[in-house]
């Protein structure tokens, strides 16, 4: 089969509301299944919908993307509050900055899993290319 005829038989997913499904936790195409039955373990089919998330590869893309988003917004605001406010204490930047940095680590992890997931199904990536489209 070629690429033309295999594009014409695989409809097009739509991106941006799988991830925004996909980052709200839920099913990436109905939108009602949790994408998640623990904190960050995946449910290997959606309970609404059936469709299959076993297929699934996010590895260690999650965890460097949140890393990268959460130490740039803790530096910023970190610089920001250095600069407009110099009567804090070292001790006590000590224990607000890595518990800030641990806490919006904490809830980006998640969040940025959920929608790299939803991300690899609307391409069809990995094993999600040869699933069917279930209905939503």
């Amino acid at each position: 089969m070629t690429d033309t005829a295999l594009s014409t038989v695989m409809s097009a997913r739509p991106i941006w509301a799988a991830l925004k499904r996909g980052m709200a936790g839920h099913c990436p195409n109905c939108g009602k299944g949790k994408m998640f039955k623990a904190y960050l373990k995946v449910n290997d089919v959606c309970p609404s919908c059936s469709t299959p998330l076993y297929h699934q590869q996010a590895d260690d893309a999650p965890p460097y993307f949140t890393i990268f988003i959460a130490g740039h917004v803790v530096v910023a605001v970190m610089l920001a509050v250095d600069t407009f406010n110099d009567n804090l204490s070292m001790g006590l930047q000590m224990a607000i900055w890595p518990l800030f940095a641990m806490i919006l680590c904490l809830v980006l992890l998640p969040v940025i899993k959920g929608g790299l997931i939803a991300y690899q199904w609307a391409m069809r990536m990995h094993g999600f290319a040869s699933e069917p489209d279930y209905p939503a």
